[in-house]
């Protein structure tokens, strides 16, 4: 399997292996599995608040790798002495529309404006719960470097971010930030689009993050694929691999991996952490909301797998550590 150049039939972005993207064909047994659902999807009591020190962005990381988790997918890496902001997403709802759709289980734990000097903003894909068109205009006119893969750039320049300040990789490109900080885009097994129409035609991503220090992999959406290892012979080892275990479900099993098939996904990366990401925070699947943490710990356990699982909005030291944060809430 090619680690570079995404295929393409016509207009449309592929995978790069076949792949059931869950489409009309599911909507009938997807709606029942909803409609007889009776896991907790949605928390029973509000989340939170979870609040960050903002003057801690101030001091430098110790260590040089420091990760807050601001919700879902949105992360603010600190790596080598630079800031990079991934899927920010601000907005009360996942959706096209404030009024309606997945609503956040808790607050952003800070404000945009409180957000730290950044280096780069990376998005790996136009859902909306990665994609949120609000969040972005806030960055209008701040010329700050973004870097996502090819197609988005379209939503970017429209919600007011100026085309030189925008990096379009395909699968295997590469682009600077700084001296001495290198992105790679990497292919994952997902799908794109924000309404009915113009599905798949812009790509999605994963993204190698790599500095002087430390080498960080940002999984953003994946099903499991055979690209995992053969990322992992090219581009690993990795400090920390950071990886979706939410929403999944029994009709979408090529394009979400649940924490079974993440924790694989991390030992083919040859990771020495694992952060969960994309769980806890919307209401995109029939699992309850906290299954799938619960889940990962009985797999990391089983596989011998360190764990870094910060409480939201709190900067922490990659190091193995579970906060555990979610069990007040059970």
């Amino acid at each position: 399997m090619s680690l570079s150049g995404a295929r393409k039939k016509g207009r449309k972005f592929l995978s790069p292996v076949p792949t059931d993207e869950a489409g009309f064909s599911k909507f009938i047994p997807i709606f029942k599995e909803y409609y007889y659902n009776k896991a907790e999807n949605t928390p029973k009591q509000q989340l939170g608040p979870f609040t960050t020190d903002v003057s801690s962005f101030q001091a430098p990381s110790e260590t040089g790798l420091r990760v807050t988790l601001i919700g879902h997918s949105s992360l603010l890496i600190e790596i080598d002495g630079k800031r990079i902001l991934t899927d920010p997403v601000w907005s009360d709802r996942a959706s096209f529309t404030p009024y309606f759709g997945p609503k956040r289980f808790y607050p952003p734990p800070f404000s945009l404006e409180d957000l730290p000097p950044l280096d780069a903003v990376i998005i790996s894909h136009d859902h909306y719960d990665h994609l949120d068109k609000e969040t972005i205009k806030f960055f209008a006119g701040r010329h700050i470097p973004f870097i996502s893969p090819l197609g988005v750039c379209r939503h970017l320049e429209n919600w007011g971010i100026e085309p030189n300040f925008i990096s379009e990789l395909d699968w295997g490109d590469s682009v600077m930030i700084g001296h001495d900080i290198n992105v790679t885009a990497t292919p994952s097994r997902h799908f794109s689009g924000r309404g009915i129409v113009g599905r798949n035609e812009t790509l999605w991503a994963s993204f190698v993050i790599k500095g002087p220090k430390h080498n960080v992999f940002f999984g953003a959406d994946s099903g499991w694929f055979p690209g995992f290892p053969e990322i992992g012979d090219t581009f690993g080892p990795f400090d920390l691999t950071m990886l979706e275990i939410g929403a999944y479900g029994k009709y979408w099993p090529d394009i979400h991996m649940g924490p079974d098939k993440a924790s694989n996904a991390h030992l083919a990366l040859k990771g020495s952490l694992m952060m969960p990401i994309h769980w806890g925070t919307f209401n995109l699947a029939p699992h309850a909301w906290y299954e799938p943490i619960e889940r990962l710990l009985t797999y990391a356990e089983q596989k011998h797998i360190d764990l870094f699982v910060p409480e939201p909005g709190k900067p922490e030291e990659v190091r193995p550590f579970v906060s555990g944060w979610w069990t007040k809430y059970l």
